[in-house]
């Protein structure tokens, strides 16, 4: 095993930041639906609104990032292993049989990794966000209703929202269970604090031989 730098300093900031503020907003918007009673009904909503613009920004940032350092290819999905992957996480993990897929610079998800960050990236964090910037503006400036989407009311926007809230939340619950799945219970956390993972050191030199000549996406986020 070697240690190979693979998360990188805004993609760890990024990471951190977004969990925080999906926590901070779940707990508000759960409020907000009277699930709670926490910070009080009207601060809820204050907080809630300061949250959703700074996790909006934060988006941003992390789109501009994807996209100048190609770490957006990390995303693709594809049915390669995604078999074997199933099997490991349903059978294998729990007969302590070696992980399907090696983790690299190049591919740090596996391939229902990459399915489900796929589906929250390009789904379910647009619902969101379309939904919460509807709801908070509804009435404006038409005091009435949202004439250009046809909305009259904001009852499936709520649902829409609320739906969206709960699958953000089976996939927290599903993180965490994942975290523990490394090549020790808390290795893939570490990572993700300090950057560097350990990885098979033949597997890399493999994997250095098949991409040879092509621009290293680690590299360049450096």
């Amino acid at each position: 095993m070697k240690k190979e730098y693979i998360y990188h300093r805004f993609e760890r900031f990024w990471h951190w930041m977004q969990a925080l503020l999906i926590i901070f907003l779940g707990v508000t918007g759960f409020e907000i639906h009277g699930a709670f009673t926490f910070f009080g009904y009207e601060n809820a909503v204050q907080y809630h609104e300061i949250a959703a613009w700074s996790f909006i920004i934060l988006i941003a940032f992390a789109i501009f990032w994807h996209f100048t350092k190609g770490e957006w290819r990390q995303y693709l999905p594809t049915w390669k292993n995604m078999r074997s992957q199933a099997d490991y996480y349903i059978f294998g993990i729990f007969r302590n049989a070696p992980h399907p897929t090696k983790k690299t610079v190049l591919s740090k998800l596996n391939p229902l990794q990459k399915l489900v960050y796929a589906g929250l990236k390009a789904l379910i964090i647009p619902t969101m966000v379309v939904t919460g910037l509807i709801y908070m503006f509804y009435r404006y400036p038409q005091r009435n209703e949202v004439l250009g989407l046809n909305i009259s009311g904001l009852q499936n926007v709520a649902v829409l929202h609320t739906i969206g809230a709960f699958l953000l939340v089976t996939f927290f619950i599903a993180h965490l269970y994942l975290i523990t799945t490394g090549q020790t219970v808390t290795s893939n956390l570490k990572a993700m604090i300090t950057g560097y993972e350990e990885v098979p050191e033949k597997d890399e030199k493999e994997i250095q031989k098949v991409e040879v000549g092509t621009p290293q996406i680690g590299e360049v986020a450096k």
